[in-house]
């Protein structure tokens, strides 16, 4: 079965009403993750950052982990998880303790997901050390390890280059046995899909990857699990990607087309979305689902607040995608 997740809009993406208070704005929040879970969405995510994108603006953008933990009392059975979880903003330890004490408040709920961090404004405004790409992999590889360890042992002792714990008690321990699934969030084809395939249930793929891109990256993950001794069906296909859905198809695309980052082409902005009427998008997700094999569509929908396109993807398009 293919599963549906959203991103629930929080302000990072410039999504929230700018005209409502922040309280008000949340409310919108917790309405869409309410409505999600009445259609019949499997999971809503939050992204992980601090501060706007790709503009950087005095506008609203709530915080991940605290804003989980208000959705999670105002729902049930939408499971709920963070795309992903930036290594460098938070000690792992305290991952693993905040993490387990949502697994906890949502009755087991948790779909976590976790990734080296990328965006280097927010770093700086926040006053954290910006490493080079292959030091933050090395840190997101020791931050999983205690994670994991701290979520299924009674005591946790662990020694690495960039972190370290010494008898560190979690208690309570997440509902979810033997833990949540752990996602890993990246594209690095040499050290991020190899840390997924060492560590990870789920990959994740950025919303830029083409079918083709994401054909050859899951190969890559099957390839590193083969050299690892790992069955690579044990982790799940998992692909963020942006929806534009009306009942026009050209209104779709030319919605879309008005989104397209500076600096990106027409063709692969077009090649790495999902655009077009309920039919084509189905066609459009099926060809994930047979290709590349993707199971768990994690799906940013920018026009999510006037939730048409939510009905229409829940009516129309995903009893569709096969």
């Amino acid at each position: 079965m293919v599963k549906f997740g959203l991103m629930i809009p929080q302000g990072w993406r410039l999504d929230l009403p700018r005209e409502k208070s922040p309280a008000e704005q949340f409310e919108v929040m917790i309405k869409i993750a309410e409505e999600i879970e009445r259609l019949g969405f499997d999971s809503g995510f939050l992204y992980d950052h601090l501060i706007t994108y790709p503009t950087v603006t005095t506008e609203s953008c709530f915080e991940c982990y605290t804003s989980l933990a208000a959705i999670a009392m105002r729902t049930t059975k939408l499971r709920l998880g963070q795309l992903v979880t930036c290594t460098s903003y938070r000690n792992p330890a305290l991952v693993a303790k905040m993490a387990a004490t949502l697994d906890v408040i949502s009755g087991g709920r948790l779909e976590f997901g976790i990734g080296a961090g990328w965006y280097e404004q927010e770093y700086r405004a926040y006053g954290y050390h910006f490493d080079k790409p292959s030091t933050r992999i090395r840190q997101l590889r020791e931050a999983v390890q205690i994670i994991r360890k701290m979520w299924t042992e009674e005591s946790t002792t662990f020694q690495g280059k960039y972190f370290s714990v010494d008898g560190a008690i979690n208690n309570p321990k997440p509902i979810q046995k033997p833990h949540p699934p752990i996602m890993i969030g990246g594209n690095g084809e040499k050290l991020t899909l190899k840390a997924v395939a060492e560590f990870a249930d789920r990959s994740d793929l950025s919303a830029a990857v083409t079918l083709d891109e994401c054909v050859r990256k899951f190969k890559i993950i099957d390839e590193h699990c083969l050299v690892l001794g790992r069955d690579p069906d044990t982790i799940e296909r998992t692909l963020h990607r942006e929806v534009y859905v009306a009942r026009d198809g050209r209104a779709a695309r030319s919605a879309a087309l008005k989104s397209m980052p500076s600096g990106m082409s027409e063709e692969a902005f077009l090649k790495s979305r999902i655009i077009g009427n309920p039919s084509e998008c189905a066609t459009q997700f099926s060809d994930y689902v047979e290709q590349a094999g993707v199971r768990y569509f994690i799906l940013r929908v920018p026009d999510a607040v006037k939730r048409e396109s939510l009905r229409l993807l829940v009516g129309e398009v995903f009893p569709n995608v096969e």
